[in-house]
């Protein structure tokens, strides 16, 4: 089926619109992507993910971070693993109950997630910085109307510290991640 041709100047098309936003979605996964090049060596997208939930919410059992990634338990232990073997991550007893056994970042994990998250940070700023004032402002405009429809939180300013630095949404406690 051919794609409907939009008379100039209509914003009003459902169909214009969402093609807009998949450009924008092909971009900001590329940017993704590159932000995590330096890694990628060691690091997957879900793996990195998984760093990032833990880097928000600390020591965590791995039930709740399988829940938190929408993964089964099996292949959240494989990823932990994994990152265990990069030095990434570790795991430890829980002090308060000695059976468990709880996930958190190692130094070098921490480091790695801030170090992509500046990378990605750096690319958007600079493509944001092309964009004419009035532009940047209906940008805002417009992403912040999009977020609120998809219920996703504004990301924290630039200067502060980043508990959840790449504006994911901890499911489990409406925190973001």
């Amino acid at each position: 089926m051919p794609e409907r041709e939009t008379p100039a100047g209509t914003t009003d098309d459902v169909d214009t619109v969402t093609r807009a936003v998949l450009t924008a979605s092909r971009l900001l996964v590329a940017v993704s992507a590159r932000s995590l090049a330096e890694v990628e060596d060691r690091v997957t997208l879900p793996q990195f993910r998984m760093l990032v939930a833990l880097s928000t919410r600390g020591a965590t059992k791995l039930v709740a971070l399988a829940e938190l990634l929408q993964v089964a338990p099996s292949t959240a232990m494989r990823m932990i693993d994994r990152l265990i073997a990069a030095g990434l991550a570790d795991r430890r007893p829980n002090p308060v109950n000695r059976r468990e056994t709880l996930l958190q970042l190692t130094d070098e994990g921490r480091r790695t997630v801030e170090d992509v998250t500046a990378r990605r940070r750096t690319e958007i700023a600079a493509i944001v910085e092309r964009l004419d004032p009035a532009q940047r402002t209906a940008l805002i405009d417009a992403l912040a109307a999009f977020n609120e429809a998809g219920g996703e939180p504004s990301a924290p300013v630039a200067d502060a510290p980043e508990p959840f630095p790449l504006g994911w949404e901890d499911g489990l406690t409406g925190h973001t991640t």
